[in-house]
This record gives C-alpha cells, structure tokens and sequence, in this order.
C-alpha cells in the first residue's frame, strides 16, 4: 500500500505549475491567511494559548504565540522523502503533560531506519524523551482517553490501542472499500469499463473522541474515488463490532473533529483526477450536523488540506500542505461580502 505521506504529497509539482485562487470561507467566518514559503504543515494542536504545528519540511514543531511569530522548538525528528519520493517526518502533536507526543511518520529513503520512525514519541522542549511505541507501519494520527492512546496506523488499515507503557492491541481493522461500476468509469472509461467493480484499502487517517465513541476518517486508495470516502464510528469501550457509518459520499477525508456543540466537521482533502494529481482547489471543509446529516461548506477551494483544529466556540484552524494556515473566526452577524 502507498505511504500516507504519499496520498497527501500526490501532484507538488502540479501544484506549483497552477496559480489557484485563495479559498473561500462561508458567510458569517472571516479568514486569516498565514503563508510560510517551503514549509510542509501537517498536525495542529492547542497549547494554552499558543498553537502547535507540526513541519514535514525541517521535522520540527513550531510554536505560534499570541505575537503571530512562528518559533521551532523541540529535537530536530527524522525528515525527507520516502521510497515514494513523498514527504515524511512528524505528522501529529498534541500536549501531553509537561511534555509533548508527536506520531512520527514512515523512515526516510536517505536515511537508516531507527527507534524514531513509525513510532509515537514523547518530545520536550530540546530533546526526545523517550519512545511510547514504534511497533507500528503509519502512525498517522492518535487521539488520548485518559492514560490511554487510540492511534491511527494508515498502513495497516487499523485503529491501535497503546497504553503509556506502550503495550499495543489492535481494536479494529477496516475492510476494503468497494467502488461501482458506473464510479470507476467516470474516473476513467478505458481502464475500468470492463469491471463490475473494484476494491482499495480504506486507509484510515484522522481520528477524534466524541460522547463515547472513537470517529476516523476514511480516506480511501488508489485511484481515490470522488464520494468513496466515509466516517466510520467505534466505542471507545466495548465490542468494536458496533461499528457504524456515520458519513458517506465524501472526497478523500484527511481529518476528523467535533465542536463543543456536537458538530462534526470533516475535512476532504480533495479530487483525484485522471492525469494522476490532486485537483487544486478541490479540498473543502464540511460541517455535518449528527441529527439530521445536513451539511454546510466552511471553507472551500483548498488546495490539499492535511488538519483542522477546533481552537474554541468561535475559531479553527486548518493546515495544508503547501504551508499555509488558515485561521476562521465565526461570527454570524458578519455578512460574506
């Protein structure tokens, strides 16, 4: 199975052949761009007051102050480009006491494999403190209940339970998707036309904990049907085989995450088209109401989207990987002009 890295990373150089217009965010959000010429973001989280994010372009964590600047702190984690060419390096951050925990991604081509790769780290403000675990193939993303990490492990298809001592047993594995016919022939006729279908790995990416369950994102493979994508929702305890499908006919979701009120939002990182790049533009964000399905575009027009953070009852966050952050402040009375 392609690196995650790689389903992000797809069409860099496309990207920077086509000039797209800067997305646009819905009425009632106004929009603050932060733009930071070659950096690769990925993972956001809060830290009191300061926001975290991760680099795959230097493997550093950066810290933004209420000052606007962006600071780099913390050891320098293994970086570059994988067997795929595809970038990888820390993918997702998060406090965790007095120090932080940082999923680093798959080992780069140029380099050795060590203890840090596929692993989930403890960092602090210089250093490595210690590895959690790396008995894993694509620790993507994790979210924490209590003393216990659910990790997400892109490259087994699986949701991971890790204890802080680092003992891991898989809670759930997902199953190959399965396209339509009439899916694969609108991605390309001459390819697909003579099959009745097609399976690809669900590639599980973000993951969030919300009233009980544990909800990930599937992103879906190769060839990252348009509307193959799904949120798919697990208990936190008990048997797993309560799984549920919560979302469906969604474009490639890299991200998962709730509000205070219950709102689910679901970032799509995009379209894939038939000459093997991401569609610029196409990635979106989507707020979905749990009771009744509706949706409502957020934010529109990016250009492969990686995060979304939930700052608080008025603000997020989302990181794309051609190092832009986009900072949206609700405000209902504010008008799209």
């Amino acid at each position: 199975m392609r690196p995650l890295a790689g389903l992000i990373a797809l069409g860099l150089l496309s990207m920077a052949a086509s000039a797209v217009a800067d997305p646009v965010a819905a009425p009632g959000y106004a929009m603050e761009i932060v733009q930071e010429p070659g950096a690769i973001f990925a993972g956001l989280a809060r830290d009191g007051d300061a926001l975290l994010v991760t680099n795959l372009a230097d493997g550093r964590l950066y810290r933004r102050g209420v000052d606007g600047e962006l600071t780099a702190f913390g050891p320098a984690l293994p970086h570059g480009a994988d067997v795929m060419g595809d970038p990888t390096g820390p993918y997702r951050v998060a406090r965790y006491g007095s120090a932080y925990i940082v999923a680093q991604g798959w080992t780069p081509a140029s380099n050795d494999e060590v203890n840090y790769d596929h692993a989930l780290l403890e960092v602090d403000e210089t250093a490595i403190v210690r590895v959690v675990s790396n008995d894993f193939w694509n620790p993507y993303d994790f979210t924490l209940s209590g003393d216990t990490f659910f990790v997400i492990d892109a490259a087994r298809n699986s949701v991971e339970r890790l204890s802080a001592d680092g003992d891991r047993a898989t809670v759930f594995t997902f199953a190959r998707l399965t396209a339509s016919e009439s899916a694969l022939q609108t991605l390309s006729p001459t390819e697909f036309g003579d099959k009745q279908s097609y399976e690809f790995d669900a590639v599980p990416t973000g993951i969030a904990a919300h009233d009980g369950r544990l909800y990930v994102s599937l992103f879906g493979g190769f060839p990252f049907i348009a509307g193959s994508g799904r949120i798919v929702s697990l208990p936190v305890a008990g048997p797993a085989s309560s799984a549920r499908i919560q979302a469906t006919d969604l474009n490639a979701p890299v991200d998962v995450v709730f509000d205070a009120s219950g709102d689910m939002f679901v970032l799509e990182h995009g379209l894939f088209d038939r000459s093997g790049a991401w569609v610029s533009g196409s990635g979106r964000l989507l707020r979905i109401t749990p009771s009744t399905g509706e949706r409502q575009t957020i934010l529109d027009g990016l250009t492969r989207p990686v995060c979304v953070l939930i700052w608080d009852d008025r603000q997020l966050v989302v990181s794309e990987i051609g190092g832009n952050l986009y900072f949206l402040t609700h405000n209902p009375e504010t008008k799209q002009e």
